[in-house]
């Protein structure tokens, strides 16, 4: 007969209240998550971004109840120099979008959310409109301290946000120059916003971010800023030629909006389906969305030895081998087979 712990004892009542409490319904969670459920959605994701060993099964469960139900949606990925307005932008862009019928997902990339609380916070303050639209998820950046942590529970909850029906996913990028690869990585086409005459920014701009994106975007090309921004668009032309494109068959180019005033962001959304349209003809949407999935499956496996490799006691008799090392007292190939017969 199966015992349970007294409860005359109020410790035993807490741990036994407790233990009730944790117990996780996955499949009750994939379900309201698929019929749509805003507040199962968040309580997903919630669950994805735990740090605890006991809610990575669970975790891995609801993702293995979602995967039939995901995949349709378009996945946008946003960075841009500072000052380029991505708040601003991407209201602008939500809007076009749920005026077409799309519902549409918010979500940022940040390595230091854990000690900024992640920019998109601060940013939903000037996304009023999609902030309080019934067909828009916006979702700060989990707070992780490394960036293949971040990047893991950015792609799961991807994959939750398509489960609940949301048709667009646009993922933001903090800053630049930390996490352009890795949403690269994580979508279908990859945009970077930037600024009329952004001379010094251009000559800064790392080649390999360049390599990265499908489309560059000059915004606040209004009023007397129009002449200049034609000149910017130009100059980012002009270095765009010479690259080779981050997606095969498509020639990235530069071009001019002004999302204050809601000009040029039409052109932009037929620009993004209309790639998306040519490389699922052309067969590299399911490509790069194959490749996707292989490299995250590769990601994963470097994550868990880190997780599983680089415990307390494996850090102490890798200090203690480094010494020894350090002394000359072994070798460091004697030192790393030491080490992993420990592990072993």
């Amino acid at each position: 007969m199966r015992k349970f712990p007294r409860m005359n004892n109020p410790i035993n009542r807490r741990v036994f209240k407790k233990k009730v409490q944790e117990q996780i319904d996955v499949k009750q969670i994939a379900d309201k998550i698929i019929s749509g459920d805003r507040g199962y959605l968040s309580k997903g994701i919630t669950l994805i971004e735990s740090n605890a060993s006991h809610h990575r099964q669970s975790a891995n469960e609801l993702i293995q109840h979602i995967l039939p139900h995901i995949g349709k949606s378009v996945r946008v990925g946003i960075t841009g120099v500072p000052g380029a307005g991505k708040s601003t932008w991407i209201e602008a862009f939500g809007k076009t979008a749920v005026s077409k019928n799309y519902k549409t997902a918010v979500l940022a990339v940040d390595p230091s959310s854990s000690l900024s609380g992640g920019s998109i916070l601060g940013d939903k303050t000037r996304m009023e409109f999609l902030a309080h639209h019934p067909d828009v998820f916006i979702r700060p950046s989990p707070s992780s301290g490394t960036l293949g942590g971040v990047a893991r529970m950015t792609r799961e909850t991807i994959l939750l946000c398509e489960a609940a029906g949301y048709d667009l996913i646009l993922v933001e990028t903090v800053g630049v120059g930390q996490s352009e690869g890795i949403v690269r990585g994580m979508t279908d086409f990859f945009l970077l916003l930037s600024l009329t005459g952004a001379g010094d920014e251009l000559q800064g701009m790392k080649k390999g971010i360049m390599e990265l994106v499908d489309a560059v975007v000059i915004n606040k090309a209004d009023g007397a800023n129009k002449e200049q921004a034609m000149k910017t668009m130009h100059d980012y032309n002009q270095i765009l030629r010479f690259l080779t494109p981050a997606t095969k068959g498509w020639k990235p180019r530069a071009y001019t909006c002004s999302a204050l005033y809601n000009s040029g962001i039409e052109e932009i959304w037929d620009l993004i389906f209309s790639f998306i349209s040519e490389t699922k003809e052309s067969g590299e949407f399911q490509k790069r969305r194959s490749r996707q999935a292989v490299d995250w499956m590769n990601q994963l496996v470097q994550i868990r030895l880190n997780e599983t490799f680089f415990i307390e006691e494996k850090k102490r008799q890798m200090k203690n081998l480094e010494e020894k090392v350090r002394q000359h007292e072994l070798s460091p190939s004697e030192a790393v087979d030491l080490l992993f017969e420990k592990y072993q």
